[in-house]
């Protein structure tokens, strides 16, 4: 997903890097909360606690920051949580006096062999509706054009 925003890395790095603003990106549903205490020192191998429902079942998430990059970039990967694989790019770059911001996820549900149908039935609707979800409060919160 991109999404352009009219605000320089410099000033929206700030807002992705602090972990509880996902807490206002993140779709009321899933009552994602974070669990690690203020303030989080980000930088590579910073360990993130998560609390949320999914699909109305309670998990906790672990992620790490694999790659630390500010203002253009940072990776989180799962360590614990619902999925087999999650690899997560945060890419902050410089366009017309703004910023694209670009994520680039792999991920790999659970599921052994059913995996495939989970993921269709399920697991990529819920990741693109965050995903439009979080794009329609950046808009509102960065006055996107």
């Amino acid at each position: 997903m991109t999404q352009w925003l009219p605000v320089p890395p410099e000033e929206l790095f700030p807002f992705f890097s602090d972990a509880h603003n996902l807490e206002r990106i993140t779709p009321d549903l899933l009552r994602f909360e974070v669990l690690t205490p203020k303030p989080i020192d980000m930088r590579e191998g910073t360990l993130i606690d998560y609390r949320l429902k999914v699909r109305g079942v309670p998990l906790r998430w672990r992620t790490r920051i694999e790659q630390w990059d500010p203002p253009r970039q940072f990776v989180d990967t799962q360590i614990k949580g619902p999925y087999q694989l999650w690899h997560h790019t945060h890419r902050f770059e410089p366009k017309d006096g703004g910023t694209t911001c670009t994520d680039i996820v792999r991920y790999r549900p659970p599921g052994g062999p059913l995996m495939g149908l989970i993921n269709k039935l399920f697991v990529q609707r819920d990741v693109e509706m965050i995903f439009r979800h979080r794009a329609e409060v950046l808009e509102d919160l960065f006055g996107a054009q």
